[in-house]
């Protein structure tokens, strides 16, 4: 079953039938062809497998997880398919991540939600743990979802910025909001860090690709889940 998921997730990928001078890739989620460019001169500016998956659960579970009129923060958006995808299934998206990526990944965005969408995103720059208050005050921000599915969704193997990504998530987070994250495990420093989350937030297994070594978790603040 792992195995013909995975294919059919897969067969949404497409490449351009010729050579071109910037290099694309295109997908089919939620009823569109998205054309994606990316920026091989940087590492978050590709499309990882994780996020893949993370935008073929958005698109399959619909129902379970409407996203139509929520607001959804991406964190670590990279090239911007998974807010593009929420964009298209209706969600109020803010895509955001480095500096040095905004450029794309507006381009992406624009390309690919300008008149197909009920909301159009926007995209703003998240450097972790740096002026969250100010970029994100509390009093005002309020998040149904929080989606992450950056650098094959396992950042934490080797970035050094683990204790700001936890705060990020800390602070965009309230007691209602959903936190959807693909996570590719591999070395124990990454388990650590999950240790650390799960001190704040109770987390829970909604899908399984083994073949891909990733697992899609949902996740809320500590006592939370039920309600």
């Amino acid at each position: 079953e792992d195995e013909q998921i995975v294919a059919e997730i897969m067969r949404r990928r497409f490449f351009p039938a010729l050579i071109t001078h910037k290099a694309w890739e295109g997908f089919h989620f939620a009823g569109h062809e998205i054309r994606i460019t990316e920026a091989t001169d940087c590492y978050g500016a590709v499309v990882w497998p994780s996020a893949l998956v993370l935008c073929y659960f958005l698109e399959t579970h619909s129902k379970q997880f409407n996203l139509v009129d929520k607001n959804v923060i991406e964190i670590g958006a990279g090239t911007g398919l998974v807010s593009i995808v929420a964009s298209l299934l209706g969600a109020l998206v803010t895509a955001t991540d480095l500096p040095e990526l905004l450029g794309n990944l507006q381009h992406n965005v624009l390309q690919n939600t300008k008149l197909k969408c009920k909301h159009q995103p926007r995209v703003k720059e998240l450097s972790w743990g740096i002026d969250l208050e100010k970029n994100f005050p509390r009093s005002s921000c309020h998040f149904d979802y929080i989606m992450a599915g950056f650098m094959a969704a396992d950042v934490v193997y080797h970035h050094p910025f683990l204790d700001e990504l936890l705060l990020t998530f800390d602070h965009l987070c309230k007691n209602d909001t959903v936190i959807l994250w693909a996570m590719k495990f591999r070395l124990d420093k990454e388990n650590q860090f999950v240790r650390r989350f799960q001190t704040l937030f109770d987390l829970e297994v909604i899908s399984n690709f083994p073949s891909l070594n990733i697992t899609l978790y949902k996740a809320m603040r500590k006592g939370r889940m039920k309600a």
